[in-house]
């Protein structure tokens, strides 16, 4: 099974454990709602447990492979679309991850867009109550 199998394994599993070895350890995950990555291994892999707790009826439903330039230092390195569809609040979710591999295989890139609008800001705002809630992020409010 390779890194792509075991990383949609472990995400419709709900596995974050199984995710520590596929990921490298500066991984950058790209946001639809924040311009800056997301930077790190342990930061990754608390956000993708926010987010599986966030997305209802997840499923991805179709892959491509190939290749891209990464947007850290735009090399082109193998890239794969997992396509996805999601319910958030009850606002429909249609989406993309792209994960971009290092020479070992491991994803040194995550990027996810999501569409429509409305479902952004509903995902954006239940996400950043679950990484707050989590003490991965400070909260904006200052409560």
């Amino acid at each position: 099974m390779d890194t792509i199998e075991r990383f949609r394994a472990a995400v419709e599993k709900g596995d974050l454990t199984a995710l520590d070895d596929l990921f490298t350890e500066d991984i950058r995950f790209y946001s639809p709602v924040k311009f800056t990555p997301f930077e790190g291994r342990p930061m990754v892999i608390g956000l993708l447990g926010v987010l599986l707790r966030t997305f209802e009826d997840f499923r991805y439903v179709g892959r491509f492979a190939g290749a891209a330039e990464t947007s850290t230092d735009g090399e082109e390195v193998p890239s794969e679309i997992l396509l996805f569809r999601a319910a958030v609040n009850g606002k429909q979710i249609h989406g993309i991850d792209l994960l971009q591999l290092d020479e070992a295989g491991r994803i040194k890139e995550f990027t996810v867009m999501v569409r429509p609008m409305s479902a952004v800001k509903v995902l954006s705002e239940a996400v950043l109550a679950g990484l707050v809630a989590d003490g991965l992020v400070p909260d904006p409010a200052g409560h």
